[in-house]
């Protein structure tokens, strides 16, 4: 059974049991990854690039990559054996984008929600005038008196729309959806990113900047 981690999509899961068969050079290289699969081993690879890297022995660099044969190698010895077109399916079949190869395909980050300490190096952007923020209906009456704050990560995350943030807060039960007024915080001076997913980063939103959505 897999098992959630404080973040709530992020826990470390458990290892794959090793395929028997043909060895690799026997068959052709393809992913013998299935979709649960892919949900499951997303479980596990965020959990080891966003938080603890060292449940594997290894180490992110200052922007959060880390070497694709060195995590196939990590997990390989950590009870999860995946092939490289595993992986390459597992990152193209993410329904968030969780993750991200470099130019050259031979590294791979998370591509947000870190809280180990990385430099992600977006640029800053300036926003749409509304983005979206999802919670839980029971979170709301906190953020309301106190704003939204990141929390074990490095930056709120915000949605472009307001669908994508009625699915992210209803992960955890009733969703209550909050308008930014991005816009407006962005001329007091807040620096906004935007993640290789498209998912909009900035260090907090005040109170005065949100509003309850209906419905």
């Amino acid at each position: 059974m897999w098992h959630g981690g404080a973040s709530g999509d992020d826990g470390p899961g458990e290892g794959f049991p090793r395929r028997t068969g043909p060895p690799d050079d026997a068959v052709p290289v393809v992913s013998a990854v299935d979709g649960t699969d892919v949900v499951r081993i997303s479980k596990r690879l965020s959990f080891v690039l966003r938080h603890r890297p060292d449940s594997v022995g290894l180490a992110l660099d200052e922007a959060g990559w880390v070497d694709v044969d060195a995590l196939l190698a990590a997990l390989a010895a950590h009870g999860l054996p995946l092939t490289r077109a595993d992986l390459d399916r597992v990152v193209a079949g993410n329904d968030k984008r969780r993750f991200a190869y470099d130019t050259g395909g031979r590294r791979i980050r998370a591509s947000q929600g870190h809280s180990v300490p990385v430099a992600l190096g977006y640029p800053a952007e300036q926003p749409p005038d509304e983005l979206f923020h999802g919670t839980s209906r029971r979170a709301l009456p906190a953020v309301l008196a106190e704003g939204l704050r990141p929390g074990r990560r490095h930056a709120v995350h915000l949605s472009p729309d307001e669908a994508t943030a009625r699915a992210v807060g209803g992960r955890r039960g009733p969703a209550a959806v909050l308008r930014v007024d991005a816009a407006g915080l962005a001329a007091t001076g807040a620096v906004f990113t935007r993640s290789a997913n498209g998912v909009w980063l900035v260090d907090a939103v005040p109170p005065a900047f949100l509003a309850v959505l209906d419905g």
